[in-house]
């Protein structure tokens, strides 16, 4: 069977940045287990994986516009210190904001005195990703799987729906 929409597809994976800088992998963990077409994953993954079976092994190159997208430098702002209240903020941290488009990501890049610089961008964005594939399995999606929008493990999906 082929990796098509509304199958479930496991997969070993690791990726690294284009200087080969490894940022994450679950070969020595649990593979990743998805359901194609639900955009669990970055596009360019999800549309390499389409008519890939069992056995394949592939690796790509995945450009920032089918990953987590450009960089946006307005996403990068300096805001007054006071807006943290009594919060003790690092560079680093990540916290939900609420911006006028709705709530946001951001991490925090500098503190200083009187402000804080944050970037609303998501940490990949802008990079070249490198990931090296493995598929495991591939199966039919079942309705209840379909109906939730993401695959389901032997112990149930985790949560309540």
């Amino acid at each position: 069977m082929n990796i098509s929409n509304k199958t479930v597809a496991t997969i070993h994976f690791t990726v690294c940045s284009a200087d080969g800088t490894q940022i994450d992998s679950s070969r020595e963990a649990e593979p990743m287990v998805f359901l194609q077409g639900s955009h669990f994953l970055i596009q360019g993954l999800e549309d390499e994986l389409e008519g890939k079976t069992v056995g394949d092994k592939f690796v790509i190159d995945i450009p920032p516009e089918l990953g987590y997208g450009k960089r946006h430098d307005e996403l990068v702002q300096a805001v007054p210190k006071t807006m943290f209240e009594d919060m003790e903020v690092t560079p680093g941290m990540t916290f939900r904001a609420t911006t006028d488009d709705g709530e946001q990501s951001v991490m925090i890049l500098e503190v200083s005195d009187d402000e804080v610089i944050v970037d609303g961008n998501h940490p990949l964005s802008g990079l070249t990703l490198n990931f090296d594939v493995e598929v495991l399995e591939v199966r039919e999606a079942t309705e209840s799987e379909l109906e939730h929008g993401h695959p389901h493990t032997e112990g149930g999906c985790g949560h309540a729906h």
